[in-house]
């Protein structure tokens, strides 16, 4: 799941404005940003879509929550938004699973 450009980047193949890094996730600017603040945090397990995860990805997945309150936290956000899209129906573009945080704006309800 390299070919894709989040792949890439967590591969170290291609750059980002990377914010925050270990050794199963990584978060850095969204280089499209949908709000003042916007981050992405990904996983370096090559998994497509949210729907993909198991049992199994149970720890990485809560980890990657941490990782999205972590960047918010450190981008000054006292509140924000944790956006997956599961699918190209759902928004989806990057077939590499992804958190959107964004913040830095209110928002509406319901989103979309």
């Amino acid at each position: 799941m390299t070919d894709t450009i989040f792949g890439k980047i967590a591969s170290g193949q291609a750059q980002a404005d990377i914010v925050y890094e270990d050794d199963r996730a990584l978060a850095f600017r969204d280089l499209n940003p949908q709000a003042p603040t916007h981050l992405l945090v990904i996983p370096r397990k090559p998994l497509a879509t949210l729907s993909e995860a198991d049992s199994d990805d149970q720890a990485l997945l809560g980890h990657l929550l941490l990782v999205a309150n972590r960047v918010a936290s450190e981008a000054g956000l006292e509140n924000y938004r944790v956006v997956v899209n599961n699918g190209a129906g759902a928004g989806q573009t990057v077939f590499h699973l992804h958190l959107h945080v964004l913040g830095g704006r209110n928002f509406s309800w319901p989103p979309g």
